[in-house]
């Protein structure tokens, strides 16, 4: 009898798996649920619940913990596709003999895996880590998350904040003291009461356990690779993004109005700040992973070359299944379609021209490889 295969998506760093209405993968899982079950993906497809600036180890513990129970359930074997840090959460789940802070059999879950996807992951750091791990750097994190669920509900940021935002990330030690406290009320005042309650709770829970930033760093990085093993058998991909270079054509490529010149403003600050200081480990490329970057990109991305959070380089780890030009948020379905059911939002317009075809191609690519994972030996892929 053949045995259901699941996905399990790991979302991101300060990512939210469901928070009411505000869903992190919600047009990703609805893609895979659509055309999974013919590419032999015909389990259970479920976003984890993590905890978003929590340690490695929490989070991926986390993750273990959900693979146990969708394994009691219902048996099977389990592909995992994690976003930004959650593709990190996935490699530590799998990774032989590793020892997390969970009461399941760790080994026996990893047993089940057949592949992780990791998408726009940090595998060997991101100069942002380092920009925001301090106090300064942890509020404006936390605002920066409250924008992305404004967004989602409201399709778009009042322009005066975006503005606001955008100056915060370029220049912070400028930032008169209670300006973001200020701004993140004035986001919060917005929402209804209840909802405000549910998000006054989801980022207290936060202040528990910040750990994330500090290991995200390509310092941090490198003793994570070196301790973390691929596991035989589990095929590794991954997808890469690569954002327009800021300048005359990625403004031009967000777009004339106004608020869209604003959000492009954001981008370029963070751009900056991911390119800011290059990575120290630049990964070697097989002949597999540098065609399909030559292919779209044109070259071989530099050292500074990065999607608007995580330097492009960065993230190859296994086969590149697709690289495409997108941010770090356009590549899991917030790039901006607000005629689309569900509608996608953008809140960070890089200029990169991701469209809802470039979703559909990306998210079907990765649902084959998923599929040709399963019920078969698969080879490991060395580093």
């Amino acid at each position: 009898m053949p045995t259901p295969h699941h996905v399990l998506l790991v979302p991101g760093f300060f990512g939210f798996a469901n928070l009411g209405d505000f869903t992190y993968f919600g047009h990703v899982r609805e893609i895979l649920a659509e055309i999974g079950p013919e590419l032999g993906l015909d389990g259970e497809i479920r976003v984890i619940k993590t905890a978003p600036t929590a340690t490695l180890s929490r989070r991926a513990a986390l993750l273990a913990e959900a693979m146990a129970e969708v394994l009691e359930r219902s048996g099977g074997e389990i592909s995992i596709v994690g976003h930004s840090s959650g593709g990190l959460d996935a490699r530590l789940v799998v990774s032989p003999d590793v020892s997390l802070p969970t009461e399941v059999d760790v080994e026996g879950c990893a047993r089940a895996v057949r592949s992780v996807v990791t998408v726009s992951a940090p595998h060997y750091g991101t100069p942002v880590a380092e920009f925001f791990n301090n106090f300064l750097g942890q509020q404006l994190l936390r605002i920066l998350s409250l924008a992305t669920i404004y967004s989602l509900r409201a399709g778009r940021l009042p322009i005066g904040a975006v503005l606001r935002l955008a100056g915060l990330v370029r220049r912070p030690r400028a930032t008169p003291r209670g300006v973001i406290e200020q701004l993140f009320a004035q986001l919060l005042a917005d929402f209804s009461r209840d909802r405000r309650h549910r998000l006054e709770r989801f980022f207290q829970s936060l202040g528990q356990d910040q750990d994330l930033v500090g290991q995200i760093t390509p310092a941090s990085m490198d003793v994570f690779d070196a301790s973390t093993e691929n596991r035989p058998g589990v095929r590794y991909g991954c997808v890469v993004t690569q954002a327009r270079r800021p300048g005359l054509r990625s403004a031009l490529g967000a777009g004339l109005s106004p608020y869209a010149q604003a959000t492009h403003a954001l981008y370029v600050g963070l751009y900056r700040v991911a390119s800011g200081t290059p990575v120290k480990k630049e990964p070697p490329l097989t002949v597999q992973q540098a065609e399909p970057l030559r292919r779209v990109y044109g070259r071989i991305p530099d050292a500074r070359a990065n999607d608007g959070m995580v330097p492009t380089r960065s993230q190859i780890w296994g086969e590149v299944i697709r690289a495409v030009w997108a941010d770090h948020l356009d590549v899991i379905g917030h790039f901006h379609l607000p005629t689309h059911v569900p509608p996608h939002f953008d809140w960070l317009d890089s200029g990169a021209g991701f469209t809802r075809a470039d979703f559909d191609e990306v998210w079907r690519s990765v649902a084959a490889f998923l599929g040709a994972a399963g019920g078969r030996p698969r080879p490991a892929i060395v580093q």
